[in-house]
């Protein structure tokens, strides 16, 4: 290109230029405006395509490249084993009626210990209760001693089979209770549970402590301590105390003296007062805590597997050491003896030994049910069971007959 000797010429320059409307002409046309978007579109995909490369990077497959659905267990396991996702659950109550949500229960915190105050340990007090309405008064007078925070204890409650008034005094007393000023009297709930087993044969009191009536009657209660536990237990309890309605007199620090043995399933003594010919006679009242014995082992090995053992009735003498043939309440209270066998009347128990599947057995196990089935249970599964020969708790005198007593002494 050959440029003036007098230089540029902008006129020369401008008169060489298309026309301006020959510029807007072209600017306008279709085909030109089509190749400009497709230009860019191809522009922008190719940026895009770049970056997600660039991205991916950042990812890895772990495991089988095969489908989810294609894989066996083991390369499932490997696919997910590189890392555990972590989630969030958002805690809150349904809204309405029919709304669902998603609850995480984390009970690695929760645990039992001999520092159970100092731990803010919650405790969950069970008590069955059948024809109970004259004895609810003194069992929550002695409830409301029990010098264990309140606020961490949660009382529940099984009434089946009751032909008195035991629901509606439960009732009041509850209301007595949880309703009162002080507020470090109420306790943390307290919940009723209402199931009937079908049990409509009244027995007298000889009846009732009959030997042919141990068997049915033992799988019956076991049945109530059953659905009662497992209606009643909550995520956050560390213990379970099981407490008769007919206890007359106890340690206000029971649950503290107990917690400090640290023990899977604890027992105290279980005797009686009465008086007779103007004498106070401390009877000896629970012969279901027992010292497994050879004589007994001899005799189960020739009973058929659904007979249900009950001690001292003359049928069965199967030789066992009874909690209440020894031990005194003058002497040292946190005297251990290790056992095989143990009565209802007052159980603590550590949560995790319900939860993994403890229960109390309403049919023969190892020819025992009820109370001495979860003893027996309890100690197949590793647990120990502890009674304290020296700790006394009061129960009601029954006033067995002679005939109940099977030869033994009731005090």
């Amino acid at each position: 290109m050959l440029i003036p000797k007098g230089g540029v010429n902008w006129k020369a320059t401008q008169a060489r230029l298309p026309p301006w409307r020959a510029v807007l002409v072209l600017l306008t046309r279709t085909r030109f405006l089509i190749s400009v978007a497709v230009t860019g579109l191809v522009i922008l995909l190719w940026r895009g395509v770049s970056r997600s490369a660039s991205e991916m990077q950042n990812f890895y497959c772990y495991g089988s490249n095969k489908s989810p659905m294609e894989m066996s267990l083991n390369e499932m396991v490997a696919w997910n084993a590189h890392a555990q996702t972590p989630v969030l659950f958002n805690h809150h109550e349904p809204y309405e009626v029919n709304n669902t949500s998603i609850e995480e229960v984390d009970l690695n915190p929760i645990y039992s210990s001999s520092q159970a105050v100092a731990n803010r340990e919650r405790v969950l007090i069970l008590t069955p209760l059948r024809d109970a309405a004259p004895y609810l008064a003194k069992y929550f007078d002695l409830l409301y001693k029990l010098t264990y925070p309140h606020e961490l204890i949660d009382l529940a409650f099984l009434v089946g089979d009751t032909k008195d008034d035991t629901l509606a005094t439960l009732a009041s007393e509850l209301d007595r209770i949880q309703n009162h000023a002080d507020e470090k009297v109420r306790f943390r709930s307290a919940t009723v549970v209402r199931k009937d087993f079908g049990a409509d044969v009244e027995m007298s009191v000889e009846e009732r402590h009959g030997f042919a009536a141990q068997g049915p009657r033992r799988k019956a209660i076991a049945r109530a301590r059953n659905y009662l536990l497992y209606s009643a237990l909550k995520p956050d309890h560390s213990w379970v105390y099981w407490r008769d309605v007919d206890i007359v007199d106890c340690p206000e620090r029971i649950l503290e003296d107990f917690m400090a043995h640290d023990k899977d399933i604890l027992v105290p003594n279980i005797w009686f007062h009465r008086y007779q010919d103007g004498h106070d006679i401390e009877g000896r009242f629970d012969y279901n805590s027992w010292i497994e014995s050879d004589k007994a082992m001899r005799l189960k090995k020739n009973l058929d597997p659904d007979t249900v053992l009950a001690e001292g009735y003359k049928e069965y003498d199967t030789g066992r050491t009874y909690l209440v043939s020894m031990g005194d309440w003058r002497k040292n209270k946190d005297e251990e003896i290790e056992l095989d066998g143990i009565g209802g009347v007052n159980i603590l128990v550590k949560a995790d030994v319900h939860r993994s599947g403890i229960n109390f057995p309403s049919y023969a196990f190892e020819n025992q049910a009820e109370t001495e089935g979860f003893a027996k249970m309890a100690k197949r599964a590793g647990y120990k069971v502890v009674g304290l020969p020296n700790y006394v708790v009061w129960h009601i005198d029954t006033d067995e007959k002679p005939g109940n007593l099977g030869g033994r002494k009731a005090y």
